[in-house]
């Protein structure tokens, strides 16, 4: 039987709020339970267990993100939308370390509703992008590309940056961040020519 006060809604926040102060790594059903001062059981009858649990959380916490990203995309295009979204990142990242953590964990294979939830959390992600991109003449065959560029510079920036890489050298590690989404910007306002016609080129 669900205990009074509690629900899936607050298990996962309180575990996302767990990650946020421990760790995503260090959330555990029997952990969370002891922050919520309940019994372990009490829990499995709102998650399966650990991975179900993270699960949870990676969900919701893809679910922030992306409010987090509309609205500081809104009415802003081109280079304007471009800064926003990569800030709107990077400002998720440092409030809440543990729910981004969370983030960058993959989809389980085993499926299931927090599976179901985090994919359709991740493509709310991957339209916000185009939505960034949609403000550069990006080619349709190079628009994968392009989204794939946008994550993996924003994101492993923010990673590394979190775990303290840029913290010991100059320029600043802020600095470099408005240098590197600046590169970015002129990068796709002026993008090499489509795949196919770098082919033909080489040919």
């Amino acid at each position: 039987m669900p205990r009074a006060g509690l629900s899936l809604d607050r298990v996962a926040s309180a575990g996302a709020d767990l990650a946020d102060e421990a760790g995503f790594g260090a959330v555990t059903v029997s952990v969370l339970a002891r922050r919520l001062g309940v019994r372990t059981p009490s829990l499995y009858t709102y998650v399966e267990g650990n991975a179900d649990l993270r699960v949870r959380i990676a969900a919701l916490a893809l679910e922030e993100s992306a409010d987090l990203v509309t609205a500081a995309l809104s009415g802003r295009r081109g280079s304007a939308a471009l800064a926003a979204y990569a800030d709107a990142w990077r400002d998720f990242a440092r409030r809440h370390p543990g729910r981004y953590d969370a983030t960058r964990q993959p989809v389980p294979e085993t499926g299931g509703a927090g599976s179901t939830s985090m994919i359709a959390a991740g493509r709310r992600h991957a339209d916000l992008a185009r939505d960034v991109l949609s403000g550069y003449r990006i080619a349709p065959t190079e628009q994968t590309h392009a989204i794939r560029l946008l994550g993996s510079l924003v994101h492993g920036y923010v990673s590394l940056e979190l775990a303290g890489s840029f913290a010991h050298s100059e320029p600043s590690s802020e600095s470099s961040w408005h240098y590197t989404i600046a590169q970015l910007d002129r990068w796709l306002a002026s993008p090499p020519p489509p795949e196919e016609g770098r082919r033909a080129t080489a040919g």
